[in-house]
């Protein structure tokens, strides 16, 4: 059944046409939160990132992304939302 269904794409011509729709996926980011996080990144390697709330000095690799990706959000970059604690803490347990 699928091996004729693939012959007759090829016979058709239209199999690079239903490759390209298969592998044709779009970005969940912009190329503006990329640099976003990038310019974040080259921040925290120096030592001048901050955090928002408190002020202290960001070391972790995770918080510096979380960052940049929000200041990103704030500027209206395509980037995913944000998931809910409820999902992440759902996740957590699933995992164990």
């Amino acid at each position: 059944m699928l091996a004729n269904i693939l012959i007759d794409l090829i016979y058709s011509n239209h199999l690079l046409t239903y490759l390209n729709l298969k592998l044709n996926v779009m970005a969940k980011y912009s190329k503006s939160a990329g640099k976003k996080v990038e310019k974040v990144m080259k921040e925290k390697k120096k030592g001048t990132l901050k955090s928002g709330r408190s002020g202290k000095k960001v070391t972790s690799r995770k918080q510096a992304i979380a960052i940049g990706l929000s200041e990103a959000r704030k500027e209206g970059a395509k980037v995913p939302k944000k998931k809910s604690a409820a999902k992440k803490k759902a996740a957590t347990k699933r995992k164990r």
